[in-house]
């Protein structure tokens, strides 16, 4: 499984992407973001899927990229194009990973920003090749396993958020899917992109480097449960006037 988030905010957009590859009782580490910077032309394409489908689709891309990258003047240009790649892999290879007992799957977060885009752009694609821009609306989008760190970027994330806000929301959605999952994990790479700069800056951490944030986000979540009000229990505690008695916790 997969954790690829990437979050599209007024002032830019943040990516974090974890690394761990799990391919039936093993566990081996790949980064899963690429990245290009030139002049006014920026993007990163993050994937969750099949690995051999998603190096056979990015070298193919690579090649478009390295011999006509000024046909892009627009990030969903390159969307297309990209995806024009994933199917020709699918093309190729979707009967034997059939026979070999294999979905055909491969999803895609696509960010950045082209010299003639309005502004910085995010879009989803999916193994079909279609894809949705991602929009204020909903101003971020989960590929692979997206159960455990939605809910904390649905409560606070907003379009109006800022890019630093973002990416600490970001990291505790991750933080959430890595306690939670054991097929998440580090190192992790992130992105930060601000609007209109056309300079994606990426970095890995390691575990030991955010193990305090971590460990202050947990600390921080028990306080704040404890200090809850607890009023509304009385119902539940209490049966015609008496109050029954509870176990202490060992």
């Amino acid at each position: 499984m997969t954790y690829c988030l990437a979050i599209k905010v007024k002032s830019g957009i943040i990516g974090i992407s974890d690394t761990r590859i799990t391919s039936g009782h093993e566990t081996t580490k790949a980064k899963k973001v690429f990245t290009i910077n030139k002049n006014q032309h920026s993007f990163f394409i993050m994937t969750s899927g099949l690995r051999s489908v998603r190096d056979k689709a990015l070298t193919y891309f690579r090649e478009i990229i390295d011999e006509d990258d000024s046909s892009f003047n627009k990030l969903y240009k390159a969307v297309n194009a990209f995806a024009a790649q994933v199917k020709k892999a699918a093309k190729e290879d979707r009967e034997a990973l059939r026979e070999a007992g294999l979905h055909f799957n491969l999803f895609a977060l696509v960010g950045g920003q082209l010299q003639d885009d309005d502004g910085h752009k995010v879009f989803l694609l999916y193994p079909e090749g279609n894809w949705i821009e991602i929009t204020e609306g909903s101003p971020f989008m989960i590929i692979g396993n997206n159960g455990y760190g939605k809910p904390i970027l649905d409560r606070v994330l907003k379009y109006n958020s800022s890019l630093k806000f973002a990416l600490k929301a970001g990291f505790l959605s991750f933080n959430a899917t890595q306690v939670s999952s054991n097929d998440v994990d580090y190192p992790i790479h992130v992105v930060y992109y601000e609007k209109d700069s056309y300079n994606i800056i990426e970095k890995q951490y390691k575990k030991e480097e955010l193990q305090s944030i971590s460990q202050f986000w947990q600390h921080q979540l028990s306080e704040s449960i404890s200090n809850l009000d607890d009023s509304w229990m009385d119902k539940l505690f209490t049966k015609n006037g008496d109050t029954f008695e509870t176990l202490d916790e060992e």
